[in-house]
């Protein structure tokens, strides 16, 4: 009974969340949306300037200023902060009188992730088919097919050499069968038994 009025609940919060925004504080805490649904939830009530389409923001994204913040398609960001200002600004008025602003757009294009940690600051584009490494504080444009890294980010490799190095890798996996090309597969028995057998061989377990 308590599981169908928790279910009850969620949808009924999940509901009111998407078709009129309300009680949002309450669906993010019960209804735990994924990346996927919560960009959805983004999309559906303009929280953003623009934002394409298949993009996944997960919930522990932090985005100061979204108005300032444009997504292109397939953009997917998971525990990284977005800031469209600067902070200090507030404290440098106060202590000059003088009148100041120092706001800017993060426009980030189509087929980029952003990892976790990652920072991304105002006034910045980030290029179609492009990675931000976990943990990068971006301070400037990342160019397209790049992957940046790094404090401050800099470019590391490419999209297209990476995208190789996994493409050979995955060939020699054992559950290469168990996987689909256009989402992580599902953790199954079958799939965690081979992967754990492919991370731990019997030699090393034994020790």
């Amino acid at each position: 009974m308590r599981l169908l009025l928790r279910k009850l609940w969620c949808a009924f919060l999940r509901k009111n969340a998407m078709q009129s925004g309300r009680f949002v504080g309450l669906y993010r805490k019960f209804c735990r949306p994924d990346g996927e649904e919560w960009a959805q939830f983004l999309k559906r009530h303009h929280i953003l300037y623009q934002m394409g389409e298949d993009c996944v923001v997960q919930m522990n994204v932090e985005i100061t200023d979204p108005k300032h913040v444009r997504l292109g398609n397939n953009v997917r960001m998971t525990g990284c902060t977005l800031f469209g200002h600067d902070g200090s600004i507030n404290m440098l008025k106060k202590m000059t009188g003088r009148c100041l602003d120092s706001v800017g757009k993060i426009d980030i294009r189509d087929n980029v992730f952003i990892g976790h940690r990652a920072i991304i600051m105002p006034n910045v584009t980030i290029g179609p088919n492009a990675i931000v490494a976990a943990g990068s504080v971006v301070t400037r444009d990342v160019p397209p097919n790049t992957i940046v890294g790094g404090v401050p980010a800099k470019p590391i490799g490419t999209v297209d050499a990476y995208l190789q190095r996994c493409e050979e890798r995955t060939e020699a996996l054992p559950w290469r069968h168990l996987l689909a090309a256009d989402n992580f597969a599902p953790a199954t028995e079958e799939l965690t038994r081979l992967r754990c057998a492919y991370f731990f061989p019997p030699e090393e377990s034994a020790g």
